[in-house]
């Protein structure tokens, strides 16, 4: 087995993995580079592989960095299967529907322009046509599913924690009477963070891919300081009278930033009093479709999240929050009296709604910009915390004199010391530890400290490159299922489920009784919520247990 890095290999974006040797070729994401101009030139570069000869992709995740160049891939001859989780397929139509759009926009821009300096015209990366013919061969499958898409290749999707339906992969690739095992971290979460499990840790692997965004950085003390901190600001900005503006992607950040706030609300009536008078606007329309896939999918929520549900609280709501979509209500937003909180796309300032919103706050020193996630070497968001003062948008130069505030409490990344924790739980030492995703400094810092703390022989990739990690063991369909059937997971599995059929007995009990009462609607609408999550938890935990004795896949 051979290990080709396309992407990620000098930044944290455009991650793109070919895993190939005798008789197959798997691709790992197939994402779009972001940041600088040099960086997004990058997404119309050639494949450095032939996209026809992929059997298949393994899709760890939907942020456009690990999924945006898949309609190009498909419009360049690849047509095999896309597998993923189901939350992943479900999030991954809108954000490529969405790319295919905001492509298609960019290029009718650049066209005006060209048109009238009479210079060639130029074609979008992809269309929402190329999407939609993409989307066709999304194959969700759930998690800890072992999958054999054919008789050389087994994968498993496990829980990475990052955004829903995030993804750690152990692939296993057999050749010459050897099967390796390789495992993929995507993107790594924060443990304990809200709404997500925390990352699944791997025992076994002969070699490792892995992110290292926050290689030797670490984040401030995460919980309910996170939200203190965020808090203390919108009350202070709303108190000399202005709004606070976060940049916030649309998908994972903006549903934990609503979490947050709602818990804050239960948790704080003191301060509730005050909040009461600030409005807070969720101004994208991703964001606003994401947060309704997340509700659909509350069967991969933590516990503590599913407990909100189970007892009638929605987790994605407070009392005065509301949803923007069309633009005349983006617009309105900045013409609106009384404190506001923006909540808006992108995360990184490039593009989207959120630049318009910076242009009508950024002059204004009442108002704060709050950043709560990772912010790329050539975007608007990482010139903005270093320290630029004057900023153009849209044709207009603005000053910057609204307070900026760095919020790393909310990062959707495991920070250097998430990072070791989740690599130190092998028992025993990889064969190689690829590091990537992640700017040349963090990677070698992380590298090193893994060399030095747990004696891994480790590589931090720079730039497209091909590596052989060699041959792995003597291993059988049946060990792998055996790597399931440890009894510390059995145990744990069938104690989830006793507990579920628990919660269902509780809530049909209760249920009996609606039609004998004056429950409101909403009342039964939230217990029919509640079953669903529980019939979901149900079947994807008994489908595990029968796997990890031996049960075929399906």
């Amino acid at each position: 087995m051979k290990i080709k890095f396309c992407g990620a290999a000098t930044s944290v974006t455009g991650s793109c993995h070919l895993v190939f040797g005798d008789g197959f070729r798997v691709l790992l994401d197939c994402g779009q580079f972001q940041g600088s101009k040099a960086q997004e030139a990058c997404n119309y570069d050639a494949f450095p592989f032939d996209p026809a000869e992929i059997d298949f992709l393994l899709l760890s995740h939907a942020h456009i960095d690990h999924c945006g160049r898949i309609p190009l891939l498909v419009k360049r001859g690849f047509s095999g299967r896309i597998y993923c989780t189901d939350a992943t397929a479900d999030l991954a139509r809108i954000m490529l529907r969405d790319s295919a759009y905001i492509h298609e926009k960019e290029a009718e821009w650049r066209n005006r322009k060209a048109a009238r300096a009479g210079k060639p015209l130029s074609e979008p990366l992809y269309t929402v046509k190329d999407a939609e013919n993409a989307l066709q061969y999304l194959t969700p499958v759930m998690y800890d599913q072992l999958v054999e898409p054919n008789d050389r290749l087994r994968f498993v999707f496990n829980e990475a924690g990052h955004i829903l339906g995030s993804a750690v992969t152990e692939l296993w690739a057999e050749e010459n009477g050897r099967t390796t095992k390789l495992v993929y971290s995507g993107d790594l979460g924060v443990e304990g963070r809200p709404i997500l499990r925390d990352p699944k840790i791997i025992k076994k692997a002969d070699c490792v891919i892995m992110e290292s965004t926050y290689g030797d950085r670490l984040h401030e003390t995460r919980g309910t300081t996170g939200i203190d901190h965020l808090t203390d600001i919108v009350l202070a900005t709303a108190r000399r009278g202005g709004n606070v503006v976060i940049p916030s992607f649309a998908v994972g950040r903006t549903q934990e930033l609503i979490f947050e706030f709602n818990r804050f609300y239960e948790q704080n009536p003191q301060a509730r009093r005050e909040l009461d008078e600030i409005m807070f606007y969720v101004d994208s329309p991703m964001a606003t479709s994401a947060t309704e896939i997340f509700r659909r999918n509350a069967q991969v929520f933590d516990d503590e999240t599913k407990a909100y549900i189970l007892k009638g609280d929605n987790p994605l709501d407070f009392k005065n929050l509301r949803f923007t979509r069309t633009s005349e209500e983006s617009r309105a937003l900045n013409e609106r009296a009384g404190a506001t909180v923006i909540l808006s796309a992108s995360g990184m300032c490039d593009a989207g709604r959120i630049r318009h919103h910076l242009k009508h706050n950024l002059w204004n020193p009442k108002s704060s910009v709050v950043f709560v996630g990772y912010q790329a070497e050539g975007t608007l968001g990482r010139a903005l915390l270093n320290g630029l003062d004057r900023v153009t948008l849209f044709g207009e130069e603005v000053c910057v004199n609204a307070e900026i505030h760095n919020l790393e409490h909310f990062s959707g990344h495991a920070d250097r010391d998430g990072l070791m924790d989740w690599i130190s739980g092998f028992r025993q030492a990889p064969g190689m530890i690829y590091l990537v995703h992640g700017e040349s400094d963090q990677k070698r810092a992380l590298a090193e400290r893994i060399r030095r703390e747990c004696g891994y022989a480790v590589t931090a990739v720079e730039g497209i490159s091909e590596f052989d990690p060699g041959l792995g063991a003597v291993v059988t369909r049946q060990d792998i299922l055996q790597n399931f059937a440890e009894e510390d997971r059995l145990v744990s599995l069938r104690e989830k489920i006793a507990n579920i059929h628990g919660a269902l007995e509780n809530i049909l009990y209760h249920t009996s009784l609606v039609f004998d009462s004056d429950l409101p609607a909403d009342r039964i609408l939230e217990i029919g919520d509640a079953v669903r999550v529980l019939e979901k938890d149900a079947l994807r935990l008994g489908s595990a247990v029968n796997r990890t004795q031996g049960g075929e896949t399906g």
